[in-house]
C-alpha cells in the first residue's frame, strides 16, 4: 500500500523542473521588460521642441510593453497548467501600467 519514496520523488520532478524553468524564463523576460520600461522612465525632454527624447521614450515604453505582455502570455500559460500561483501577474500588471502611463503622459512636443 505504502508507495515507494523514491518513485514519488521521481514522479515530481518534471514538474519541479518546469517550474524552475518557468520561474527563470518569467524573471529574465521581466528584467528585459523592467530595463525598457526603465529606460523610458529615466529619459528626460530638454522642453518641448526636443521631440527626439520623447519619441524615444515612448519607443522604450512601446518595447517595455511588448515584452511584458509576452510574459502575460507566458504566465497565463503557466498559471493554467499549476506551475506557478497567480501572484506571477502581479510583476506584469505594474510594468504594464507604468509603461502604458509613460507612453501616455509623455511630454507632446
Amino acid at each position: 500500500m505504502n508507495a515507494d519514496p523514491q518513485s514519488a520523488r521521481a514522479d515530481r520532478s518534471p514538474l519541479r523542473t518546469s517550474t524552475v524553468a518557468a520561474t527563470v524564463l518569467l524573471l529574465v523576460v521581466h528584467a528585459v521588460a523592467g530595463f525598457f520600461v526603465l529606460g523610458a522612465l529615466l529619459t528626460e525632454s530638454e522642453g518641448p521642441w526636443d521631440r527626439t527624447v520623447t519619441d524615444t521614450a515612448r519607443l522604450m515604453a512601446g518595447l517595455g510593453l511588448a515584452v511584458e505582455l509576452t510574459a502575460v502570455a507566458v504566465t497565463a500559460v503557466c498559471v493554467n497548467t499549476g506551475r506557478l500561483s497567480r501572484w506571477w501577474y502581479a510583476p506584469a500588471a505594474v510594468l504594464v501600467v507604468i509603461a502604458l502611463t509613460r507612453m501616455v503622459l509623455a511630454p507632446r512636443p
